[in-house]
């Protein structure tokens, strides 16, 4: 069984905020793939614990093999996607979780941008501990929300790339 894995915080008052970007996307992409293989999973712990709610699923290299998380990554730009293979957490809590419950960092990562831009295309990503958190557990705002609703066509397609082609492929092409 693959599966995709949406990060992120249970419970109505996190439902739009930028740290449940990978629940969100997971939710979209869900409606749009109708392969039954694929079993997408929104963990009901809160972020810091993903890899409880990951870990009894993925018992075997080949369920590492046929892993993908999805989240949210301050450090790129709204709109923006990167695939990762093999990396480290990056100080993501959530997938710092998994890799330990895990332990391993052989799967698929789906990282999601988050962070404003200037008009120039630079990052504007808040700056201090209690900023980037305010940040990160405040609500989307419409427009950026289209932008996510938006994107999950592109990682939707990734997703299925990713499963069909190889992870090699889907990074060529969505990096």
């Amino acid at each position: 069984m693959k599966i995709v894995a949406g990060l992120g915080n249970p419970g109505k008052e996190y439902e739009n905020t930028r740290h449940n970007t990978g629940r969100i996307m997971v939710s979209l992409v869900e409606k749009k793939i109708t392969n039954s293989k694929i079993k997408f999973i929104t963990p009901d712990t809160f972020m810091n614990n993903s890899g409880k709610a990951i870990a009894p699923l993925v018992k075997t290299k080949k369920d590492l093999n046929d892993l993908v998380v999805i989240y949210d990554d301050i450090d790129l730009p709204l709109g923006k996607i990167k695939i990762s293979f093999n990396k480290s957490s990056g100080g993501h809590n959530g997938l710092e979780s998994i890799i330990k419950k895990l332990k391993s960092r052989e799967f698929v990562r789906i990282r999601v941008g988050i962070a404003p831009v200037t008009p120039s295309g630079k990052l504007r990503k808040p700056t201090g501990e209690k900023a980037v958190l305010n940040f990160l557990l405040g609500e989307f705002k419409k427009s950026e929300l289209e932008q996510i609703k938006k994107l999950s066509k592109k990682v939707t397609e990734a997703v299925e790339m990713i499963f069909s082609e190889g992870r090699e492929k889907a990074m060529s092409i969505y990096n």
